[in-house]
């Protein structure tokens, strides 16, 4: 990874960080190629057991970089967003739980790379927001989509139609969200959270968040068909067997996975 975009692994817990202050974090071309390789190999590591995707202590990522964009025209963005929608399933698709750590701005695509995480912690005054409308556009790397599944249809179409500011109360408030914490605690909380997944049944884990993911967009019943069949597929595990033998002679919470 360049010195833009890294990923960085401490005793199981890699933090996928973007670091281009002086651009508030912008999400140019380049820089969503990055996150995208970043995301692939955190999905692929073994040693990977979490994710904590941040942008470092001041900004998290104010949004797509508007300068590279302005004077394309519809055929040259009707290839790049299918760039950036490559670069952001990416990371919503690490099959292990990823967590996002929010200081400042989370804007535009910025907004949306939060929303590809599975949890979303930020600081108390960290400003949320898709206000793409003001540009004549609207949200085009899945906030109308992630943001409708996580708030709501009618709050999501309040916060794009108006393109306005969210802050961080109202953010944890409406479920945009998941805790509030002084600004020079969030990273470590993040890892905090990460850290509970290392030694985790690793297979387990991305079942979980497979069936939440696929079942988020589909019906009841399609939904619950793909639990059934995730569940029953991890009988073929050796977690599974390791974690039931363990309940039942030592009781819960104290089975050693192997991640297989």
């Amino acid at each position: 990874m360049s010195d833009l975009v890294r990923l960085e692994v401490t005793d199981g817990v890699a933090t996928l960080r973007i670091d281009r202050p002086e651009q508030l974090n912008a999400l140019n071309a380049d820089i969503q190629a990055r996150i995208a390789a970043a995301a692939r190999e955190a999905d692929r590591r073994d040693d990977i057991a979490a994710v904590v995707l941040t942008g470092g202590d001041k900004v998290f990522a104010a949004g797509a970089d508007v300068k590279e964009m302005a004077d394309l025209g519809y055929a040259e963005m009707a290839a790049q967003s299918a760039r950036i929608h490559e670069c952001f399933n990416a990371v919503a698709g690490i099959a292990k739980p990823v967590i996002a750590a929010i200081n400042g701005y989370a804007l535009g695509g910025g907004c949306e790379l939060a929303l590809c995480a599975d949890v979303r912690f930020a600081a108390q005054n960290a400003t949320l927001g898709q206000p793409e409308i003001k540009l004549g556009v609207i949200p085009g790397a899945g906030g109308t989509q992630r943001l409708t599944r996580l708030v709501g249809p009618s709050r999501a179409k309040e916060i794009i139609f108006s393109g306005r500011f969210v802050g961080a109360e109202e953010a944890l408030r409406i479920g945009l969200l998941d805790r509030l914490l002084p600004a020079t605690e969030v990273y470590p909380a993040a890892v905090e959270w990460a850290k509970q997944f290392v030694g985790g049944p690793r297979l387990a884990l991305s079942a979980a968040k497979q069936a939440i993911d696929l079942g988020a967009g589909v019906d009841l019943a399609t939904g619950l068909e793909i639990e059934r069949q995730l569940f029953a597929g991890l009988f073929a595990t050796e977690d599974r067997t390791v974690g039931m033998r363990s309940f039942v002679e030592n009781g819960p919470g104290k089975a050693r996975f192997t991640g297989r």
